[in-house]
């Protein structure tokens, strides 16, 4: 051997190497949930388990979001994407009420740009005022998928207008700007439109309150809750024809497809339900849960489905709450002890099973609620066959499972949260630290971080046995999930947004 090849087979000078060599970067988190099961789990490791508002211990930076923020952080490609209203206008351009995304630096929290959205006007129950963008984004490449506050599915460029104004659509300034003022000239601060899709005009979806939905990517395609509901009597849809869940072309928003189990006609509230993707026995199925309190199952397309909008084909159905009223549903508006059931939370593809929360609505219904245990496998209504378990729960409940180590860990309105046993149903513990939740538990480094509306704080040790091993209390209510991104947690209150990270 020559005394090169014995140098390069050193093993001193491999270990050498080894520590020159950068660690592997930690994960994005590009989208709500993992990529197609939208299991709310992180693979994140050397999270915070505690930190201090007051000094400053293991908080990164902050970022002002004026005062409406009820979505969720997601951080992808250098950048963190929250929503937020003009009530601290980044721009003075833009002033009065608007729904906003920003675009801020991850490494400091500093603003980039901003898609401002003026307000629909006429009726608030359209376009809610005051609140920000509730959307969580899907980032691929470059590439901004999300829902405005005007139920415009929409595809920004990640680099904003700084490198000018690319993509087919071209009328930012006109956008961005009330019908009654003339438009403004976008700048640098200004986000870049590359396609939209307006679910209103161009689908016949009529929204309610505020949209709420989180891109599901699948190849060339987008599928996305429509978020259509009822007016603002909340005792008739506003459009009972209009489709629930659509998919678009990612590269054009062209409509694909829609589904056409006339799903919007036993509509309670609204389609706030984003859906997930599973592989089940070799078929690709997308999950979808209700406004009608119905789990679906959709054959997923085909990534040449050939010319001309396709109906969604249906797999199978599963009614969350088959005894459930079936008719003359707005006769139970604010019956806290009977009415329909809804979906409010994505169905979790885990383990080979599916888990779904479902119930009443949690500001009109019944204060009941369960976690369900599906099998996703079979043809038809499988409501009465396929059901695994049910975990009761004695409130309502709009939070996506977190399933992680055999448990499955949801939130509910009434301020608790639950953790159950992912093959029994069986509940291991509980623990009330909240008001109401309407946000999410996530999972990430062997630890359970959770939220409540009056700002209460907690992290759990992600176990069968309850060990509290942190709670405190934000200044602000919080309404969103926690997000764990590329060794920080991110955790977004109705004012400000907050990065976590342990010190260096």
């Amino acid at each position: 051997m020559t005394t090169l090849r014995r140098m390069l087979f050193s093993p001193l000078l491999c270990f050498i190497l080894i520590l020159l060599i950068p660690s592997a970067k930690a994960a994005d988190q590009p989208q709500w949930g993992q990529k197609h099961s939208r299991n709310l789990v992180s693979d994140e490791r050397n999270l915070p388990v505690s930190f201090d508002l007051e000094s400053g211990a293991n908080v990164f930076w902050t970022a002002s979001l004026g005062g409406g923020c009820y979505g969720s952080p997601i951080v992808a490609e250098g950048c963190v994407f929250i929503g937020a209203n003009n009530s601290e206008a980044r721009d003075p351009r833009h002033e009065g009420d608007r729904g906003a995304l920003y675009c801020l630096k991850e490494e400091d929290g500093s603003f980039r740009w901003q898609l401002v959205v003026p307000r629909i006007g006429g009726d608030d129950f359209l376009d809610w005022p005051d609140i920000g963008i509730c959307s969580p984004p899907t980032v691929e490449q470059g590439r901004v998928y999300t829902m405005t506050n005007r139920t415009e599915v929409v595809c920004l460029d990640i680099a904003g207008m700084a490198d000018g104004n690319d993509g087919s659509y071209q009328m930012e300034g006109r956008h961005m700007t009330p019908a009654d003022q003339p438009a403004l000239e976008p700048g640098p601060l200004d986000a870049d439109i590359l396609w939209l899709y307006d679910l209103r005009s161009e689908a016949g979806v009529y929204p309610h309150d505020s949209p709420h939905a989180s891109a599901l990517l699948d190849g060339d395609f987008l599928y996305i809750n429509t978020c259509n509901g009822t007016t603002n009597t909340h005792r008739e849809i506003g459009n009972p024809n209009a489709p629930a869940l659509v998919v678009l072309n990612k590269h054009t928003g062209e409509l694909v497809a829609t589904e056409k189990e006339s799903i919007s006609q036993l509509t309670f509230h609204s389609t706030w339900a984003p859906p997930s993707l599973g592989v089940v026995d070799d078929k690709r199925l997308v999950f979808f849960g209700g406004p009608d309190g119905v789990c679906y199952a959709f054959h997923a397309l085909p990534q040449d489905p050939g010319a001309g909008v396709k109906a969604l084909e249906l797999c199978w159905r599963f009614d969350c709450d088959p005894t459930s009223p079936k008719s003359d549903i707005f006769d139970y508006l604010n019956n806290n002890k009977e009415g329909p059931s809804l979906i409010m939370s994505m169905p979790v593809f885990a383990g080979g099973s599916l888990y779904v929360t479902a119930g009443g609505d949690i500001w009109w219904g019944k204060r009941r609620s369960w976690l369900k245990c599906i099998d996703p496998t079979g043809f038809g209504d499988v409501t009465h066959s396929h059901e695994r378990w049910a975990y009761e729960m004695p409130y309502q409940c709009c939070s996506t499972p977190a399933v992680a180590e055999g448990l499955v860990f949801v939130t509910d309105d009434g301020g608790y949260i639950h953790c159950v046993d992912a093959a029994t149903g069986e509940g291991c513990w509980t623990h009330k630290f909240g008001r109401k939740i309407w946000g999410s538990a996530l999972v990430a480094d062997g630890k359970v971080y959770a939220a409540g509306r009056n700002g209460n704080f907690a992290v759990f040790e992600a176990s069968r046995e309850k060990k509290i091993l942190f709670e405190t209390r934000f200044p602000d209510e919080i309404n969103g999930t926690p997000t764990a991104a590329n060794g920080t947690l991110y955790v977004a209150t109705l004012k400000t947004l907050y990065a976590l990270k342990k010190a260096d």
